[in-house]
């Protein structure tokens, strides 16, 4: 049985294993550049990534943020591994995730040159002498103008030196649920039209026959030309062209 363990959103219990022969084909696709075939592997490979981070959790607050830097370096060996090497994957994979997380761990997750902190720093200097001479607490503009500076300089070298907050942190917490701040941070792709637009195309796309339906997804999700999809799909550029454009008729009288 899996042991279920949920990490940036991701049930790693669910997860697809792969044979090594499985492996090994996917990895040529990739080779051949097969986007679909990419991704898939990746996600496969996440418990690679668990495994790893599982070692160095207790050097950090919140796990999630060493389960996306090792995501980075699984994407990475994903990217730059070559099938004709004679090694296996995870052999070239692992020292690449470990290096990203101890890079992460000993860089800290954000890396600033002297420059911007010697203004930031400045900066609080000039807030404390500005505050020590008022009772009010001292704006932004008092401080770039004591400074002469552009007010968008000093607010972007204060940020760039404030700690990061992971966007799993929890900001309110009861005994029976938590808010994380990612759950208050809008996203002006996630509206409501578009929301609607998503599930309309969704359900347009689901009508189309299977051979259409791959034809969009490779020409338009894959980004492939019409070359590259009659080779895959063992068809000639122009039958691709007309199913194509039958398809992309379909999906306006359908999402009409």
């Amino acid at each position: 049985m899996n042991k279920k363990v949920i990490i940036c959103g991701v049930d790693t219990s669910t997860l697809p294993k792969l044979s090594q022969s499985e492996s090994a084909e996917l990895l040529a696709a990739i080779s051949h550049g097969d986007g679909a075939a990419r991704n898939y592997f990746i996600n496969c490979n996440l418990r690679l990534v668990l495994s790893i981070v599982q070692r160095y959790s207790y050097r950090v607050d919140d796990p999630d943020d060493l389960f996306q830097i090792g995501c980075v370096g699984l994407i990475k060996a994903v990217d730059n591994f070559k099938v004709d090497v004679g090694v296996c994957f995870s052999t070239y994979a692992v020292p690449m995730i470990i290096g990203e997380i101890r890079r992460f761990l000993r860089e800290g997750s954000i890396r600033v040159s002297r420059g911007i902190r010697d203004v930031a720093y400045q900066a609080l200097q000039t807030r404390e002498k500005i505050e020590s001479e008022s009772v009010n607490e001292a704006s932004i503009e008092q401080i770039a103008e004591e400074m002469q500076l552009p007010v968008f300089k000093v607010l972007y070298c204060l940020d760039a030196i404030s700690e990061p907050i992971s966007l799993s942190q929890a900001v309110y917490t009861d005994d029976e649920d938590s808010l994380a701040l990612q759950d208050h941070i809008a996203d002006a792709k996630c509206s409501e039209t578009a929301w609607a637009e998503h599930v309309s195309l969704r359900d347009a796309m689901d009508a189309l026959d299977e051979k259409e339906r791959n034809i969009l997804t490779k020409r338009y999700f894959e980004g492939k030309t019409q070359m590259e999809v009659s080779r895959e799909i063992g068809l000639s550029q122009a039958q691709v062209s007309r199913l194509e454009k039958n398809a992309m008729n379909r999906l306006r009288t359908e999402m009409a």
